[in-house]
């Protein structure tokens, strides 16, 4: 049987992952001298009143190879082949982790993939690939479709500020710059794993209206899509972003997860990030 291997980064429920069978490794927040794990030590709210409040910028730690070594030899001892579903290498370390845990384990059939994507469109590609690997698929099967489901993957995403981003390395100085000077409110995405700039508008409200826009243009009227809402400390806003959707896509709004951003890409987005992303046919 193939297992498969997610982290956090998928914002999947910790609950949700264990009835799964999914083994999920945490990412790592540090904060000073401090470093927590974002599964069981440190959630979403807890972690952004920290960042409102520490005299120090928290940062992130991808997970190293001693979470993926017990995995790893648990899965050889089953005789099962496991499948790693990593976030994009462009804004991660995860994957480095995984392939060098990988490397003392040369008779286990493990395969690591650079996904490219991140949050809940990861999260969805994770839950079919486990799907699948009950259903009996080997492993190479369930890579090869993992990574053309990936192709079709789309997420677009507000943040309040993109002061977090530039801090963090994830968008350059010109754009922050731009971005800060004109006051603008870029509607961002994922493009070939990195954060980039799709346009941008003058308010939070025209920026808001223009998300929904996109994502009723391209994103297929059918649970085919996998449509999730993304939030930090922001759930109302994402329940109505979530509801109006619903209504536009003919979607049932039970059909339409809406997940709490993990702190590990809080720290990147900063509180008040809306997101939304889903899959194209």
């Amino acid at each position: 049987m193939v297992k498969i291997i997610a982290d956090t980064t998928s914002c999947l429920p910790l609950e949700l992952v264990k009835q799964a069978g999914i083994y999920y490794v945490p990412q790592i927040i540090v904060i000073g001298e401090e470093t927590y794990r974002d599964d069981t030590e440190m959630n979403a709210l807890e972690f952004l009143k920290r960042q409102r409040t520490s005299p120090v910028l928290p940062k992130t730690a991808a997970p190293s190879p001693a979470f993926y070594t017990p995995i790893y030899r648990e899965i050889q001892e089953q005789g099962n082949s496991g499948v790693v579903l990593a976030p994009s290498a462009q804004v991660s370390g995860t994957l480095r982790g995984a392939s060098v845990a990988a490397q003392d384990f040369p008779g286990l059939d493990i395969h690591v993939v650079d996904t490219e994507l991140i949050a809940g469109g990861l999260g969805a590609l994770v839950l079919e690939a486990n799907r699948w690997a009950q259903a009996g698929m080997d492993a190479a099967t369930i890579v090869d479709r993992a990574k053309a489901m990936a192709k079709r993957h789309r997420v677009y995403f507000l943040v309040d500020t993109l002061d977090y981003l530039y801090k963090g390395g994830r968008i350059g100085a010109a754009s922050h710059l731009v971005g800060s000077l004109l006051q603008m409110k870029p509607i961002l995405t994922l493009k070939e794993g990195h954060v980039a700039s799709l346009e941008s508008q003058r308010t939070h409200k025209r920026a808001l209206a223009r998300l929904k826009e996109i994502v009723v243009s391209e994103c297929p009227a059918g649970p085919e899509s996998f449509l999730c809402v993304m939030h930090g400390d922001a759930l109302e806003q994402a329940q109505a972003l979530a509801q109006d959707l619903s209504s536009q896509l003919n979607i049932p709004m039970e059909q339409i997860p809406i997940y709490d951003l993990t702190p590990a890409i809080l720290v990147h987005s900063g509180p008040g990030v809306l997101a939304v992303a889903f899959f194209v046919q």
